[in-house]
């Protein structure tokens, strides 16, 4: 997985504060409500996140209207992921990362690794 570009990630944004189902036309004007990027440049942009199964639409009389498939922390956790996978040191890795946590960051990591090990486990046996 790569990261979004500047406009995709503009675009996922938008739909993600939204919170519901948005046009083309919607996204576009409140992208820069001042001068908005051109319509054809979002639905392209829509319509290739749609392709890479980070949107989902349905019909609205002539138009779509698009929400995404995956929230915004799905995309951060997998963006976190894909950058640990590049470096075959992952213990090393883990630990500049959690060195340079804020404190608050750093409890907030403590309570999900809690919750994580608390959790029944769900696989087969």
């Amino acid at each position: 997985m790569r990261q979004f570009g500047e406009l995709e990630s503009a675009i996922m944004d938008r739909l993600w504060e939204l919170g519901r189902p948005a046009s083309v036309r919607e996204v576009a004007e409140e992208l820069r409500p001042d001068r908005p990027p051109a319509y054809t440049t979002v639905m392209t942009v829509m319509e290739n996140l749609y392709h890479k199964d980070w949107l989902r639409r349905e019909r609205d009389g002539r138009a779509w209207r698009y929400t995404p498939t995956r929230s915004r922390s799905d995309y951060t956790a997998a963006l976190m992921q894909e950058a640990l996978g590049t470096n075959p040191d992952r213990r090393t890795a883990l630990a500049h990362f959690v060195l340079q946590l804020s404190p608050h960051d750093a409890a907030l990591l403590q309570q999900a690794l809690d919750n994580a090990r608390s959790r029944p486990d769900t696989g087969g046996a």
